[in-house]
């Protein structure tokens, strides 16, 4: 924001690196499909007010954030299944926002994950990247694009099947077997 980058208080995200099985067991990018999700959500209700918490041992700083219709950021996203409630750090500020994202098996908790904290421990450990590679961001030079539907689910398209807006979890691939391998199908159309 303006040129600072900013840790939302009291959540965790998964690592853009970091993968999740979905309801019916297919790998995704769940740091990646996090973070798209919430470059949707900002969109609809600009600009962000921060409030300064604090800054973290990695020198960024650490806000409480809210859209300009006033939705707390970091409580949506633990509440749309994209975050978890932190409580080394919120204290259980976001228990019952996780706990309905649980019930409702919304976002990461309609499969099965690993909490980003211990991802994080385990990759760095082992001196693993904890960045995306390419085809989850967008890689601009590959052909086959992927979108996810309304009802979620992984969908590619050969060149010239759709246009992807890059807003809601779209990426790119650059063979078939790797969107496959991915956990995505090839579209119907």
């Amino acid at each position: 924001m303006h040129g600072q980058r900013i840790r939302f208080n009291g959540i965790d995200v998964p690592e853009s690196a970091q993968q999740c099985d979905d309801a019916k067991g297919f790998r995704y990018q769940c740091g990646a499909e996090a973070a798209a999700t919430l470059d949707t959500f900002l969109a609809s209700s600009r600009p962000v007010r921060r409030g300064f918490v604090s800054w973290d041992r990695y020198g960024r700083y650490v806000a409480n954030c809210s859209r300009a219709d006033g939705v707390n950021i970091a409580g949506w996203l633990v509440e749309s299944g994209n975050a978890l409630d932190w409580p080394k750090y919120s204290r259980g500020a976001y228990a019952a926002q996780q706990a309905a994202a649980k019930a409702a098996r919304r976002g990461i908790w309609s499969g099965s994950f690993q909490v980003p904290w211990e991802w994080r421990a385990e990759h760095r450990d082992n001196g693993q990247s904890t960045s995306a590679p390419l085809f989850a961001l967008g890689n601009s030079g590959c052909k086959i694009r992927g979108n996810i539907s309304a009802e979620g689910e992984r969908i590619y398209h050969l060149p010239g099947q759709t246009r992807i807006s890059g807003s809601k979890g779209e990426w790119w691939s650059c063979s078939e077997d790797e969107a496959v391998a991915a956990g995505w199908r090839l579209s119907k159309r």
